[in-house]
């Protein structure tokens, strides 16, 4: 199994990191001449903060510099340099990756693209919208939405992260098992590619299948294969406003049954959310929502059929819930306290991380394989003496169990790690994948090599080196490099 990082050509080996600093002045310089004043910056204190994302324990260094371009001919300028230099280039949206995407690697230029945060066109006929990578998931949501349209792609981190984000991992969200994930709103793209050039894929019509699909590879593919500097995404209509059943069940697997029943009644929910107590709880001791005082896990489902076919969704979804064995289940006759259920789902994660350090998993298994995983997730936790939190997006069999440790216990770091490893291991064996959207970055790389056979992984470093000939783009991510 290959883990090690890949290097930019011309370097290689234990001479990787101290060839690769021993540049780094004359790629600032030449940073700093091929780019507008207050592009570069150099201060550690502000290095560090760009040095990695929020994946716990993801190794990271401080990058030799920050770029903040604020065009695509300036994102050229920066790969271009770094080619010339054989420097890495580490691309970054807000940050909030949970899979080590963004972290810094010795030697290299972090491009942050925070800065090109312009929604540069709507059409309303067409439906669809071009924007910098530095959108913010929920601001494009709010500007469609006042030409009476809508952006599905809602991951928990939208109030935060980019469209540019999204797009390297893939990202889907609450809305997404009835929606879909962000590939499937990328219409088109701009990307500097690892030689330097500035291109156009993808277009702008209804349907189009001239050559290679080579938008939809770029999606997914966190910077490794090029850097985004425009997206055309795809809009529809505002949608009508949803009917939300809640239930309390008193285990995971419980929970799980009942997903498994909703699929069963042949019903596709708009969202279908598990929290568990440990996540309401630290909502509640965070916002004070009064949230944990009933259910050991909450069950939070939507529909959005308009009319009475959405009214008869709603009683059928309660009904899954009531014969799945909910200790309570209703639908919802309050918006509000239905959207303060939604916020608690929301603010699971940063409130979790408030208590310590937190190791996020993002296995997705089949619908009918919920249940048992989430047994499995159970019973890793209890061996290896974990508090492991759960919550999922449940209607697609995307789960997130979240490994929590008391600062500075490194014995429970260690056991974290291996009950990380465990439910990877737990989901493959149900006919799942180690990661449903958060990507691969640092943390998975080990379990992608699991999940595809070695001739796929051939493909896969083929693709690499043909995009990214000179090794600079987001190294030793997703596919580590293949030795020689």
């Amino acid at each position: 199994m290959t883990t090690g990082t890949s290097t930019p050509s011309g370097v290689s080996g234990s001479a990787t990191a101290a060839s690769v600093a021993a540049r780094a002045p004359d790629v600032v310089a030449a940073l700093g001449a091929a780019l507008p004043p207050g592009r570069v910056v150099t201060d550690p204190d502000v290095l560090a903060s760009y040095a990695h994302d929020e994946a716990e324990w993801a190794e990271n260094v401080l990058p030799v510099a920050v770029v903040r371009p604020r065009a695509a001919e300036e994102v050229q300028a920066v790969v271009r340099t770094c080619i010339e230099h054989r420097t890495p280039v580490v691309p970054r949206g807000a940050g909030t990756g949970l899979s080590g995407g963004a972290n810094a690697s010795a030697g290299c230029v972090v491009v942050s693209m925070e800065a090109m945060d312009a929604v540069l066109e709507v059409d309303e006929l067409e439906r669809f919208a071009v924007v910098q990578p530095g959108v913010v998931n929920d601001d494009l949501r709010a500007h469609v939405a006042r030409h009476g349209l809508w952006y599905p792609p809602d991951p928990a981190s939208s109030p935060w992260s980019t469209i540019g984000g999204n797009v390297a991992t893939n990202a889907g969200g609450v809305c997404c098992v009835k929606y879909g994930v962000t590939g499937d709103y990328v219409l088109g793209l701009q990307v500097v590619t690892g030689t330097g050039e500035l291109v156009r894929l993808g277009r702008r019509t209804a349907k189009g299948v001239a050559g290679y699909d080579l938008t939809g590879l770029m999606v997914g593919s966190e910077g490794t294969l090029g850097i985004v500097t425009e997206v055309t995404v795809r809009l529809r209509p505002l949608r009508d406003p949803e009917r939300t059943v809640a239930g309390y069940f008193d285990s995971v697997v419980a929970a799980g049954e009942a997903v498994t029943a909703v699929a069963a009644a042949g019903l596709t929910p708009s969202a279908l959310e598990l929290v568990d107590r440990h996540c309401l709880a630290a909502v509640d001791a965070w916002k004070n929502m009064g949230l944990s005082d009933d259910a050991e896990v909450v069950l939070l489902g939507r529909v959005d059929t308009p009319g009475a076919a959405g009214d008869a969704e709603a009683e059928r979804m309660l009904a899954a819930f009531e014969g799945a064995g909910a200790s309570w289940a209703a639908v919802s006759t309050d918006a509000e306290e239905a959207d303060a259920l939604f916020a608690a789902r929301r603010l699971a994660y940063p409130a979790l991380e408030r208590l310590g350090p937190v190791l996020t998993e993002d296995v997705c298994v089949p619908k009918a394989a919920v249940p048992a995983m989430l047994a499995r997730i159970e019973q890793i936790g209890a061996a290896h003496d974990i508090v492991i939190a759960n919550i999922a997006h449940a209607g697609d069999g995307n789960l997130h169990p979240l490994l929590i440790t008391p600062p500075g216990d490194e014995a429970a770091r260690d056991r974290a790690q291996l009950a990380f490893h465990e439910i990877i291991a737990g989901a493959l064996a149900l006919g799942g994948t180690v990661t449903g959207e958060h990507g691969i970055g640092l943390l998975k790389r080990d379990g992608l090599v699991a999940e595809i056979p070695p001739a796929v992984l051939a493909m896969h470093h083929a693709i690499k080196e043909a995009l990214d000939p000179h090794g600079i783009l987001n190294p030793g991510k997703v596919v580590a490099a293949r030795r020689r």
